[in-house]
């Protein structure tokens, strides 16, 4: 079977959920959902619960969360935040061989607009977050595909 970069399909992957080192709760969530639904999205992958059944364990850990201010007004009003996402990831094969994510590739910055209401701030830096989990997952994937020697 082929996967989406040519190489080998990935076959049966299971989902560990990161270890969350970030300071920020439930974020390893989000970086474990963006995961495994980017292992739907591959052609030649499977979404495994039971890791024992699986080709691939992927797994690691959310390492801390940096939001700062990215750009003010006159009056020194936050206009907008960029969140920086790193991640530690890494993929066990069956057979012991090991695929470590490369540290420069696993990290991803977004913007997002502040708010003076709590809850739009709150939703606006979900959806950056969801957007960098994507990109890094989607990376890490690639990764995996190529690093398998297909």
């Amino acid at each position: 079977m082929v996967g989406a970069k040519g190489g080998r399909a990935l076959g049966r992957v299971a989902v560990q959920t990161p270890e969350n080192k970030s300071g920020h709760a439930g974020i390893e969530f989000v970086v474990a959902e963006a995961l495994r639904r980017e292992v739907l999205r591959r052609a030649g992958a499977e979404l495994v619960e039971d890791e024992a059944s699986a080709d691939w364990v992927v797994g690691g850990k959310v390492n801390p969360l940096k939001v700062e201010p990215a750009s003010l007004s006159p009056v020194v009003l936050t206009l907008e935040y960029q969140l920086s996402l790193s991640v530690d990831l890494h993929a066990r094969a069956r057979d012991g061989r090991e695929v470590k994510g490369d540290a420069r590739e696993m990290r991803e910055s977004e913007r997002f607009l502040s708010s003076a209401d709590a809850e739009a701030l709150r939703k606006n830096r979900g959806e950056a977050l969801r957007r960098v989990s994507r990109v890094l997952a989607a990376r890490f994937l690639d990764e995996l595909d190529e690093g398998q020697g297909g």
